[in-house]
C-alpha cells in the first residue's frame, strides 16, 4: 500500500481529532508536520534508512547524549556535537521539535511536549508516505534490529523480523542479530528472507577458507538505474560480543576487499554505489577517504542521528557519510540525480518520527498487537517509579546504567560494580512507572550473565584503559564504537587525549587510594567469555527486578563521573 499526500494529511487530521493534544508548542509543530514530511521528489534514484532500532516496535522515549566526546582530528566535528553546539553547527533553531529530537536540552519538558518518538506503525506510515513520492526506493536496514526488547529476545529476533518484511525492508547488515548465534542467523536469512530481504555482509567470512558467508552485495535497479548496495557488518563482532555465538565466521573492517566489491559493481553496470555500514560513524569517515567510486556509506552503530551527512573527499571525488540515530526514530531520505552513468547531485532529509504527528499504520500495528498479545502482562508488570529521568547514553554514565550499578552493589555486596557502555536502551520521565518491559529495553541480551569476581587493583586499572582506549584511540579503526564502561564504587580521573594505558588515574574507593596489589569485590554483567557462560549467573533483569521491588520509588539519581582532564571547551559537551 502507498500513501499519497492527500491521504497522509487527512490521517494525521484524523489523529488529531481523536484526541492528539494540538495547543502550544505542540500545536506548532502539527502545523509544520506537512512541511516536515513534504519532501518534494528530487532525482531518480532514493534509498530510505533505518539503524540501531533496537527491537523497538513501540513509540519510546529516548534521549540523546550530552557527552560525546571527539579526541584528536575528531575534535568539533558530527558526530561529536551535542546540545546547543549541534544546533548551531546544522543551522536547527533551538526549542523546536528538531531541537528536541537530535539534542538533549530540556529533555522532560520537551518529551512532554512532542510526545514519544518512533513506533514501526507510524515508521511503516512514514515510509509508504516517502515511497509514493519515490517510485522504486529502497528500503535498507543497516541493523542492531533484532535486539533490545524482552519480546525481541523471547522470540529470538521473530518478531522484528515479521514486523521488517512487513515494513517492506530490502537490504539489511548487522551486529547484535550475531547474538543470537551463527544458526539462528543463517536460519534466518535462508528462510524467512529468502526471496525478500537481502542480508549483505561483505566483511564477514569463514574462519577456516575466507569464504564469504553472505553476499557482499547486491545491485537493484531504482527507475532503470542499477544501484549496488555493499553490506559492511559490525568489524568487531567477535570482541565485544561472545565469540562463541560465531565462532567459524571471521569479521574485520577489510576495507581492502570492499574496494573489491565496489570496483566489482561498478564492472556490473552499477552507476549508484552505496555501502550499508554497521561500523560506526567515525569508522565510516575514515573508511570514506579510502575508498573510490563510493557514493555513500549509510552508517549506523554509533547511534549518532546526524542532520545532515558529512562530504569526505578522496582519490574518485566524493563520498556523503551519514548516521541515521537509533531506536526507530528517525529515518534517513537520500535522493540521487544520476545522469550520464553517475550521481551529478543529491538530497538529503534525516526526518524525526513523532508518533503524535504521523498515524499508526493499521497493518503494522496490529501485527504488533497480536505479537504482544501474549506477553502484555509480563511486559507490564509494574516494579517502581521513577521521579528522575532515566536514561542511557553519554560518554560516562546515564542514570538508568547508575541504577543497575547501585542495584548490582546492593544485590552482590560488592564494593565496585562494572556496566557496560550500551548505547541502547529507551529513556522514561519523571513519574514514569518502570516497568518489567523497560527494564528489559536495558538488558535484554543473550548472555545476560551477573558476576561477582575479585579483582586486584591492579586489573580494574588495565580494564579501564582497554576500554577507554576503544572510545577514544585517535585512529577510529581502533575504535568500537560503545561508551566508557560504567563504574559504581570507584571514583578516577581520565584524560580522554591522553595515551594509551595513561588515560586512567587517581583511582579511590571510600576517599582512599586503590592499591595495585589489593583485591576487591566486583559485581558485573554481561560477560563475553565462554567461562562466565559456562558458569551461568543470575540473569541482570532478574537481580534488578528484585531490586527495584524493594526499592518502589526511584529518587533522582547523581551520576558517579569521572574527573575529566583535557576537555574544557570541546563542543562534544553541552
Amino acid at each position: 500500500m502507498s500513501m499519497n499526500r492527500r491521504e497522509f494529511m487527512q490521517l494525521l487530521t484524523t489523529a488529531a481529532a481523536g484526541g492528539m493534544a494540538l495547543h502550544g508548542e505542540f500545536a506548532r509543530a502539527a502545523d509544520a508536520a506537512d512541511r516536515m514530511y513534504e519532501l518534494p521528489r528530487f532525482g531518480n534514484v532514493s534509498l530510505l534508512h533505518f539503524t540501531d532500532c533496537h527491537a523497538q516496535l513501540m513509540p519510546i522515549h529516548f534521549r540523546e547524549p550530552d557527552v560525546n566526546l571527539g579526541i584528536g582530528d575528531m575534535f568539533g566535528r558530527p558526530p561529536h556535537l551535542v546540545g546547543e553546539n549541534l544546533l548551531r553547527h546544522f543551522g536547527i533553531a533551538p526549542g523546536t521539535a528538531q531541537a528536541h529530537a537530535f539534542t538533549c536540552l530540556d529533555f522532560a519538558q520537551a518529551a512532554r511536549t512532542y510526545g514519544k518518538v518512533g513506533g514501526f506503525a507510524h515508521l511503516s506510515t512514514l515510509v509508504k508516505r516517502m515511497r509514493a513520492s519515490r517510485p522504486g526506493a529502497l528500503l535498507l536496514d543497516g541493523g542492531d534490529t533484532w535486539q533490545g526488547s524482552g519480546l525481541a529476545l523471547w522470540s529470538k529476533g521473530q518478531d522484528m523480523i515479521d514486523a521488517c518484511k512487513l515494513m517492506g525492508v530490502d537490504v539489511m547488515t548487522g551486529h547484535w542479530e550475531f547474538t543470537y548465534g551463527a544458526e539462528r542467523v543463517r536460519q534466518v536469512v535462508d528462510g524467512d528472507f529468502k526471496g525478500k530481504i537481502d542480508f549483505v555482509a561483505q566483511n564477514v567470512r569463514t574462519t577456516d577458507f575466507g569464504d564469504q558467508v553472505f553476499p557482499p552485495f547486491v545491485i537493484k535497479p531504482i527507475n532503470g538505474i542499477p544501484v549496488a548496495i555493499i553490506g559492511q557488518a559490525f568489524p568487531y563482532t567477535p570482541i565485544a560480543n561472545p565469540r562463541y555465538f560465531t565462532p567459524e565466521w571471521s569479521f574485520g573492517i577489510n576495507d581492502e576487499t570492499l574496494q573489491e566489491h565496489a570496483d566489482a559493481a561498478r564492472a556490473q553496470g552499477a552507476q549508484v554505489v552505496v555501502v550499508l555500514s554497521h561500523n560506526g560513524m567515525d569508522v565510516d569517515l575514515k573508511m570514506a577517504s579510502r575508498l573510490r567510486g563510493v557514493d555513500a556509506i549509510l552508517g549506523g552503530h554509533t547511534h549518532d542521528g546526524m542532520p545532515a551527512p558529512t562530504i569526505v573527499k578522496n582519490g574518485s571525488g566524493q563520498t556523503l557519510v551519514t548516521n541515521a540515530g537509533s531506536n526507530g526514530k528517525f529515518l534517513g531520505v537520500l535522493d540521487f540525480d544520476v545522469k550520464n552513468g553517475k550521481v551529478s547531485d543529491f538530497r538529503y532529509h534525516l526526518l524525526p518520527v513523532f508518533s503524535n504527528l504521523i498515524p499508526a499504520d493499521a497493518d503494522m500495528s496490529a501485527l504488533i498487537a497480536k505479537m504482544r498479545a501474549p506477553h502484555e502482562a509480563k511486559l507490564g508488570e509494574r516494579l517502581a517509579v521513577t521521579e528522575g529521568v532515566l536514561y542511557r547514553r553519554g560518554n560516562f554514565n546515564g542514570t538508568f546504567d547508575q541504577l543497575i550499578l547501585d542495584g548490582l552493589m546492593k544485590m552482590k555486596d560488592a564494593e565496585i560494580a562494572f556496566s557496560p557502555g550500551f548505547r541502547w536502551g529507551t529513556s522514561l520521565l519523571p513519574g514514569d512507572p518502570i516497568t518489567m518491559e523497560n527494564l528489559l529495553d536495558q538488558t535484554a541480551i543473550t548472555y545476560p550473565y551477573t558476576t561477582l569476581t575479585q579483582m586486584s587493583g591492579e586489573l580494574i586499572k588495565t580494564i579501564l584503559e582497554d576500554v577507554c582506549d576503544n572510545l577514544f584511540n585517535p585512529d577510529p579503526y581502533y575504535q568500537q564504537g560503545g561508551d566508557m564502561v560504567r563504574v559504581g564504587g570507584l571514583q578516577y580521573r581520565c584524560d580522554p587525549a591522553g595515551k594509551m594505558g595513561g588515560r586512567i588515574s587517581a583511582m579511590t574507593l571510600n576517599g582512599k587510594p586503590l592499591e595495585a596489589a589489593k583485591t576487591y569485590r566486583v559485581a558485573g554483567w554481561a560477560p563475553v567469555s565462554e567461562e562466565a557462560r559456562n558458569a551461568g549467573g543470575e540473569p541482570i533483569w532478574d537481580l534488578m527486578a528484585r531490586y527495584l521491588r524493594d526499592v518502589k520509588v526511584v529518587k533522582p539519581l547523581e551520576l558517579n563521573l569521572p574527573q575529566l582532564q583535557g576537555v574544557a571547551g570541546n563542543p562534544g559537551m553541552a
